[in-house]
């Protein structure tokens, strides 16, 4: 990382140019001719000032950014380049299209993630520019600089595929509380890694099970309410499913920021990135997981018509066979989808719709694999607050003991929001059991770790 005063942003760009700072000059003060600026001539000091942190005047960072979009490809603003004061310094979900400037960009947003807890400074991307950024980054490929020495071997990416693995069942179990901070430390080693070159020979490799652990630090990072973080991991998932030529990959991690979205109440932005991966999607088992997340979405935008479809869509792909499944979707199956359309009968109940959400959650606890203790008490936590929804409140209490009983042993922010949900569920209760499980639920997401989020 540089100096408060210096300029990531414009510094990263201009790696991925290809450009040295003279060449840069020339077409800057080119294009101001071009426009009528013919007074705008930099030289190579200028430009490397403006790396540095100076801020050039207008018409300069609108002339900077038309030059860099030509030469990298992208669509660029003055805001990329960091040359307004709107902006927090490494606070965009982009990433440069060159791999080594891509990696340390990943490799500044986990030294601030683990040494700085700033929390509060990342701001979350949402509306059209999450959507954008989304869609850029499933298209885009990017080229490597020339190493003389290498940051992986085949025992060291090895290594990184079965510590992957083990984070992930460990997650799946207890939530992320416990493995956050190992799992974002083991990220900084495999940014640190690439910057020193990757092997032609392994290189789908390196970047599948890097793919995989930035997902995860996303993942991990969205559970302990650490949403803006989230984003920028799984950004970084995206580009390495591209770089090891999983584009589905790359999809199903924008099926996860969608998710993101739903549970911050933004159902518009959620629906408009699962119009990205709908148009991506290639594999039976994808195209399903975002028929049934859509469906989802549709539910809590009330709309019972649409959501039915989408779900509907979703059970006929998997009645038919979803085919080969990679190990980092293989969490999608019956099961999963009973539970979404336990969420979404949840959902449209809230608003007016006649759906009963209580028969789905138990769908998903009957079909759950082993190992996803998490979801599973989610899904004794909405079986409980559904019935008592439903008016059931004698069987909903049962539910409730045991889901709280098992919830005490899960640290997550989506824990947590269940919990809510099901206080929320006994509020028109006034009877001992649902005094009980009331104070019990509060009780429990009051005492999370992660239950402060940022």
């Amino acid at each position: 990382m540089t100096g408060r005063t210096s300029n990531p942003h414009l510094s990263l760009w201009i790696t991925a140019s290809g450009l040295s700072l003279g060449e840069i000059a020339r077409r800057v003060a080119s294009e101001g001719s071009r426009r009528g600026h013919r007074q705008i001539a930099p030289d190579t000091t200028r430009i490397r000032r403006w790396t540095e942190g100076e801020r050039p005047r207008p018409p300069v960072p609108v002339l900077l950014a038309a030059v860099l979009t030509e030469a990298v490809g992208q669509p660029l603003t003055p805001g990329d380049l960091g040359l307004t004061s709107a902006g927090t310094v490494l606070d965009t979900i982009q990433l440069p299209l060159l791999t080594e400037a891509a990696a340390r960009t990943l490799a500044g947003w986990t030294q601030m993630d683990l040494f700085m807890d700033r929390r509060e400074t990342l701001m979350l991307a949402v509306g059209t520019p999450l959507i954008l950024a989304a869609e850029r980054m499933l298209g885009g490929t990017a080229r490597p600089l020339n190493r003389g020495h290498r940051g992986f071997d085949l025992d060291s990416v090895t290594a990184l595929e079965e510590v992957t693995a083990f984070f992930t069942r460990a997650d799946a179990a207890k939530g992320s509380g416990l493995y956050r901070s190992a799992i974002v430390a083991q990220l900084a080693e495999v940014a640190r890694r690439i910057q020193d070159g990757v092997p032609a020979g392994i290189r789908a490799r390196v970047f599948a099970a890097a793919a995989d652990l930035a997902a995860l630090a996303g993942w991990v990072s969205h559970d302990s309410g650490r949403f803006a973080t989230a984003q920028r991991y799984w950004s970084y998932g995206i580009y390495a499913a591209g770089e090891a030529g999983q584009r589905d990959r790359g999809v199903e991690i924008v099926t996860r920021m969608s998710h993101q979205m739903i549970y911050l109440g933004r159902p518009d932005d959620a629906l408009g990135l699962l119009g990205v991966a709908a148009a991506k999607a290639r594999r039976p088992v994808v195209n399903a997981l975002v028929a049934s997340q859509t469906g989802r979405v549709y539910a809590a935008l009330g709309n019972e018509r649409q959501a039915d479809r989408y779900m509907g869509t979703a059970d006929e792909i998997l009645s038919g066979g979803l085919g080969d499944v990679p190990d980092w979707v293989a969490y999608f199956d019956a099961a999963e989808h009973a539970g979404a359309r336990a969420v979404s009968a949840r959902d449209l109940a809230g608003q007016g719709g006649r759906q009963r959400a209580s028969g789905h959650f138990r769908d998903a606890l009957r079909l759950r694999a082993s190992g996803f203790d998490r979801v599973r008490i989610m899904d004794r936590i909405g079986l409980a607050a559904a019935l008592f929804d439903e008016g059931e409140a004698e069987q909903a209490a049962h539910a409730a003991q045991q889901a709280l009983d098992d919830a005490a042993c899960v640290d997550s922010t989506r824990v947590v929001a269940r919990l809510n949900t099901l206080v929320d569920a006994t509020s028109s209760y006034r009877s001992a059991l649902a005094d009980e499980v009331r104070a019990q639920a509060k009780d429990l997401a009051r005492s999370r770790p992660t239950t402060i989020a940022a």
